[in-house]
């Protein structure tokens, strides 16, 4: 096809030609030739229908038939490199294809037959060019009277297109001489002609020419010629100008036609008054419109292209606008307020100022007009701000004492189209425009920085407060309009609408939040209807509940951001928050409480009562779903008004008649049906949210409403329902507290949550993202291990030892890798890792498997197969069988390295494991004595009964920690802490729990009266100690005899609960890791051990450090016991997250981020004593710690694992893994003594709050 016929080039001139007539005017429109080229070579990037020509079309498909092979075999070469790992990244792949196919003899050929026809094609329109040029030069005369009869019928804009017509290029001469004709002096048939003849020039020809100026000053004294008709040709010359011509030339015009209105309105002749209104059908009237609409027209354009000018250009264009909106009437007239000035008409045809928000958009040009308006214009923000002022005065005054309904809307007309505006009516068109533009303003740090403002009828400046304060208050303060107010607009022009729309942007922007709105004074004005309410006093408020809807709309969004949250948790000043002046969440949070009660006179019986109920309800739910927001709302026991109206409206679904076919009844019935469920799911959605934090989760348990809850959760998941964006990841933490105790996971789990997870995750590992799959693997086991085997993960993923297994997977080593990996993650939690190596025996299968996986050689079975699979596998073993922090064990890569040795590691498939995986113990360094350490052994020997002496003993410890943290270890660390317990456990004063008798146990205590769990526990704890030499051969039988002890001594304080619960059915479910601990320290002596630990049970500090202490503990309140919620999470974990919502702010976000809970690993962290995730020494002073200084230090230690995790946490945040990474690694590098100057500064600020609550474990907290 490279080859061109006749036929081809008749059909390529005549595209060519369509094409050079659509771009006409943007041709000649260029100032030079260099300027039309441009215009061309960038016509793709400006002509959104450069696509639709006929001639690029042809191109395009000529290039397809002649490079298309060319491209596609060049394209799958490049494929073939890219996934060899030769090219890399689509744009290298597109620049290597491009290049091969320009180099190709196919493309020079096609380029060679390309270039030859359009040679010939464009000499053929050159010569057709020249022969329609002097046929023009013949019906140049007849044109001329064409246009004289009236050629242009439009009005005002340039709707005529100028591809119709035939542009006449005029010398320099030729210019002059039209220049002069148009000079006023000029009889007017002279004018009119000139005027005719320019309107055939091009605007570019003319707008360079030499006599613009004088052209200019013509023009303009000529728009105010009294006849109309000439006037509005100019208006059309103008436009067109506009529309066509570059912004340098543009902004002449511009200027011109704003100084041209500037004088009319200043000139004697204007005398349009406000109190007279504005009749538009008037034809003066009429015409100012127009020039006032081409100048707003042009407004809203030039922002899009006079970035690309210089700046002086575009000030030229502010300033002129800004000099005429500024016009005011000489104050020395008495009417002089009642002057119908320029922004008035502006106002009308753009009445939410949208020239001012395309302006203010770039900091390009919003530098500009704030700049103007700070030095030169700042009247006109003066002006917009008393207009708003004037307007909230008549507010007030129009709103009858005696009637929540006031006769304002009865000033305008209800006509369908509006040809005349009132007084009234025009300074509500003025209000609005001023309203818009101030909103847009204070966005921008330079527009507030304009405030205060000084107006004339007011003493005070008005400060950028007292503007915010009015806003809020039209919300609720201006009348009722009529809907057919200002019909010829679609939006909606009502107060409250409009502030609204503002300070809901305010919300989004932080700085403008925070400077505008979070303040007591917006604060108190937003709260007043609702105080108005609380108080009983009497409300003047049109439409009440739109009103409160509006208020909590905004408070929602307040509490959803944290500076806003703070200034509603503790007002203005949260140092100073007063008792006497209560903040603003006591006010929200009580009104609610009413509503909830039905407890609001004026709303009883109204329609939208659910509405306003379901907007305060979401506003305390924006606050109780962090910590800090909760603890404010705990003591008004809105979980249980809101658990009650659930419980009411759940009976009442439960009555609602099923409709009935072909009954009247059956559309009322429906919708009330509609209407119940939907106010059910409201308050399940609220209550659900409680779960958002780990006391929020507790006080859900006690409404009773978990199982629903959940179950609403997952039913909206499954449904993808829209999660509000201001909780945009809330989902995930919910669902991780719910995992995190007993309840909610009970309640995840018959919920259907977790089958569907497991389904989820089963099709995206075994059918892939491919849709068009035919065969879909069941997701049931192959052969089960036993009949209570859990059919589904563990089964199909992890224990995968039959070759039926094995072969029912399509993804294999996919499959089985993701479940190793999950597997060691489970592992990480020490007591799920008993449970699984007790129930599935899951290092034996592992061992098996890699005795299977060798190499098969003449001798006999070789090496294991180094493989994917094996790798897991040889890691998982590892983390199973041995316990030890960061610098105690060595955990074996899962990657293999480069080079000739890829995997070091030496695999095994029996127990025990080889010695490179064992850190070597450093030796104890020699004891050297120390005084602050003698003086602290000295102070417990001998105890003081002065109240001061524990205090006394903590400072001494604390400088010890500080100066020698090494030496408190081994019997020195033993000494120490059972000294002090001993001392402690003596004092009634000091013991939280009450003091039992207890008698240990013969000796002779069996093995077999331990669980399984227990049994491996004890394995794992003696070879950890005996790994320290903390521990003796047949260590084994005196740990039993210590938890058998610990557990008959428990019970002793446990009490019987009847629960579907099987951790609360008999003994504690987990491993005793804290009693494995002091076991340890004490160095195997087992007579000490139960000492300390029966005098230890004494303290508070027991009840969350010794996690069996208070399992099913006659010392809680039997409603947490049913919980299976232990204090350690809804007290130790919830402070955690509310501290580190405050001192580590960006590791908070992260977990918020990453749908995962801080709740979570600490609870385990805690649950396990730090164990593989601290060396023995710093969990010696972790437990050490907490015992001196008390159990408030747990949470503070929480706060300095996460302060020194910090970087890390923002990273694996970003990488999608920080759950894996904080399960899977150890805390390197953390050492409490390096963190407890942190510790004491966090005890100075949270300790009264956080030991009232910890000591508050025993009373009813729901």
């Amino acid at each position: 096809m490279s080859q061109f016929t006749s036929e081809d080039e008749a059909l390529l001139q005549s595209m060519l030609r369509q094409l050079l007539q659509s771009v006409k005017e943007k041709i000649t429109g260029a100032p030079s030739v260099e300027c039309a080229e441009e215009i061309l070579l960038h016509l793709e990037e400006t002509d959104e229908n450069f696509h639709n020509y006929e001639f690029v079309k042809y191109l395009r498909q000529y290039i397809n038939n002649n490079l298309g092979s060319v491209i596609e075999e060049e394209t799958e070469k490049c494929t073939a490199a890219q996934n060899q790992g030769e090219v890399s990244g689509y744009d290298t792949f597109v620049q290597h294809v491009t290049k091969k196919t320009r180099e190709s003899k196919e493309y020079r050929k096609m380029m060679h037959a390309l270039k030859n026809i359009m040679m010939v094609v464009v000499e053929s329109l050159i010569n057709k060019f020249e022969e329609d040029q002097i046929r023009n030069k013949e019906m140049d005369s007849k044109t001329k009277k064409e246009c004289q009869s009236g050629y242009y019928t439009d009005n005002c804009s340039d709707s005529d297109s100028s591809f119709n017509q035939s542009y006449t290029f005029m010398s320099q001469e030729q210019l002059q001489l039209l220049v002069e004709r148009l000079d006023p002096i000029q009889p007017k048939e002279v004018r009119q002609e000139a005027l005719q003849t320019l309107c055939f020039a091009p605007p570019s020809n003319v707008l360079n020419s030499a006599g613009w100026p004088n052209l200019r000053k013509h023009l303009m004294m000529s728009l105010s010629d009294p006849d109309v008709t000439f006037s509005e040709k100019i208006l059309r010359f103008y436009a067109r100008t506009f529309s066509s011509s570059p912004f340098n030339m543009t902004r002449e015009v511009y200027t011109s036609l704003a100084q041209h209105l500037e004088f009319y309105f200043l000139s004697g002749e204007y005398s349009l008054r406000i109190s007279a209104g504005l009749d538009v059908s008037n034809a003066d009237i009429n015409h100012l419109l127009k020039k006032v609409r081409l100048l707003n027209e042009y407004q809203k354009e030039a922002p899009s292209s006079w970035i690309r000018h210089p700046e002086k250009y575009m000030e030229e264009i502010v300033e002129s606008t800004l000099s005429l909106l500024s016009v005011k009437h000489d104050p020395c007239y008495p009417d002089s307020q009642d002057f119908l000035s320029p922004v008035y008409f502006l106002a009308l045809l753009d009445i939410k100022a949208v020239w001012f928000k395309k302006w203010t958009h770039a900091y390009y040009s919003r530098t500009v007009v704030l700049r103007l308006l700070e030095k030169k214009y700042k009247s006109l923000i003066n002006a917009a701000v008393q207009q708003c002022f004037d307007y909230f005065e008549f507010c007030k005054a129009a709103v009858n004492t005696t009637s929540r309904v006031s006769g304002f809307s009865q000033q305008y007309s209800s006509d369908k189209q509006k040809f005349s505006y009132t007084g009234p009516e025009l300074q509500y068109v003025y209000f609005v425009h001023s309203l818009c533009l101030l909103g847009r303003l204070l966005i921008y740090k330079q527009g507030r920085s304009l405030f205060p403002v000084q107006l004339k009828n007011k003493k005070d400046c008005v400060s950028l407060a007292d503007l915010l304060v009015l806003f809020t208050q039209l919300i609720y303060c201006s009348p009722s309009y009529s809907k057919t107010t200002l019909a010829v607009h679609t939006d909606n022009y009502s107060p409250a609408s409009l502030v609204m729309e503002i300070l809901q942007v305010f919300c989004d922007q932080t700085g403008c939040a925070a400077e505008c709105l979070y303040t007591d004074a917006v604060i108190d004005a937003l709260l007043h209807p609702v105080q108005s309410l609380l108080s009983g006093t009497e409300v003047y408020i049109n439409c009440l509940e739109t009103t409160l809807i509006d208020v909590a709309d905004i408070l929602a969004r307040f509490a959803a951001v944290e500076e806003g949250l703070s200034i509603l948790l503790y007002g203005g000043n949260k140092n100073s928050a007063k008792e006497d002046s209560p903040t603003a969440v006591h006010v929200i949070v009580q009104f609610t409480k009413k509503l909830l009660h039905d407890d609001i006179t004026l709303l009883s019986g109204s329609e939208l009562l659910p509405v306003v109920k379901g907007a305060f309800i979401f506003v305390c739910r924006q606050m109780y779903r962090t910590c800090e927001g909760l603890q404010m709302l705990i003591p008004y026991g809105l979980h249980e008004s809101i658990g009650e109206a659930w419980k009411k409206m759940s009976l009442l679904s439960e009555r609602v008649p099923t409709p009935v076919t072909d009954t009247d009844s059956t559309s009322s019935i429906s919708l009330e049906s509609k209407n119940v469920l939907l106010w059910e799911e409201t308050l399940l959605d609220a209550l659900l949210n409680f779960s958002a934090t780990p006391k929020g989760l507790f006080l859900l348990h006690s409404t009773g409403a978990m199982n629903d809850c959940v179950s609403f959760m997952s039913n909206s998941l499954s449904k993808k329902l829209q999660t509000n964006k201001c909780e945009e990841f809330g989902n995930g933490v919910i669902i991780a507290q719910l995992a995190t105790t007993p309840t909610g996971a009970v309640a995840l789990q018959s919920s259907g949550f977790i089958k569907a997870l497991v389904t989820e995750l089963w099709t995206l590992l075994e059918c892939g993202k491919d849709d068009v799959r035919i065969t879909q693997p069941k997701s049931i086991p192959v052969d089960p291990i036993d009949q209570s085997c859990q059919k589904d993960i563990i089964d199909r993923l992890i224990i995968l030892n039959s070759e039926a297994k094995i072969h029912s997977l399509f993804s294999y080593e996919q499959s089985h890798i993701f479940g190793l990996r999950l597997l060691n993650v489970l592992c990480c939690e020490l007591n799920t890792l008993l449970f699984l190596e007790t129930r599935y025996k899951v290092s034996q299968v592992l061992l098996t498997a890699q005795e299977e996986n060798v190499t098969e050689t003449s001798e006999g079975p070789g090496d294991i197969i180094i493989d994917g699979l094996s790798v897991e596998r040889n890691h998982v073993l590892v983390r199973v069988y041995l316990i030890g922090g960061p610098q105690e064990r060595i955990l074996p890569q899962r990657v293999l390295d480069k080079g000739s040795d890829p995997y070091p590691w030496p695999m095994f498939s029996s127990f025990p494991l080889p010695k490179c995986y064992l850190a070597e113990i450093p030796r104890k360094a020699e004891f050297r004595q120390d005084k602050d350490l003698d003086k602290l052994l000295s102070l417990l020997k001998n105890p003081d009964k002065q109240s001061e002496w524990a205090d006394i003993c903590r400072r001494q410890f604390c400088k010890v920690m500080k100066a020698r943290p090494d030496i408190i270890s081994g019997t020195i660390l033993a000494e120490l802490i059972e000294k002090f317990v001993s001392h402690l456990s003596e004092s009634r004063s000091d013991c939280y729990f009450s003091m039992e008798n207890y008698k240990a146990m013969d000796a002779d205590v069996k093995k077999e009266s331990l669980s399984s769990v227990q049994q491996l526990g004890v394995e794992m704890t003696v070879r950890y100690g005996k790994y320290l030499n903390l521990l003796k051969e047949h260590a084994e039988n005196d740990l039993f005899f210590i938890l058998m002890n610990c557990e008959q001594f428990l019970k002793q304080q446990q009490t019987t609960v009847v629960s579907s619960l099987y951790c609360l059915q008999r003994h504690y479910a987990g491993y005793d890791w804290f009693a494995s601990s002091v076991f340890l320290i004490m160095s195997g002596d087992r007579e000490k051990t139960l000492t300390f630990l029966q005098q230890f049970s004494r303290l508070l500090v027991s009840a969350f450090l010794w996690l069996p202490r208070l399992h099913v503990s006659v010392h809680l309140p039997i409603t947490t016991v049913e919980s299976g919620i232990h204090p350690v999470y809804f007290c130790s974990a919830h402070y955690v997250e509310m501290l580190m919502k405050a001192e580590l702010p960006l590791v908070s976000s992260a977990f918020h981020m990453a749908g995962f809970a801080p709740s979570q690993i600490c609870l385990q962290w805690i649950t396990q004593c730090f164990w593989n995730y601290m060396d023995w020494s710093e969990i010696c002073h972790y437990i050490a710690t907490c015992i001196f200084l008390g159990p408030d230090y747990q949470v503070y230690m929480c706060i300095s694992v996460f302060r020194h995790l910090q970087q890390d946490i923002l990273k694996h945040t970003e990488a999608q893994d920080l759950q894996v990474f904080l399960k899977e690694e150890a805390l390197h590098g953390f050492r409490v003594s390096d963190y407890l100057e942190y510790m004491e500064s966090l005890e100075l600020i949270y300790r009264p709050a956080l030991l009232k609550d910890m000591k508050n474990i025993r009373v009813h907290n729901t």
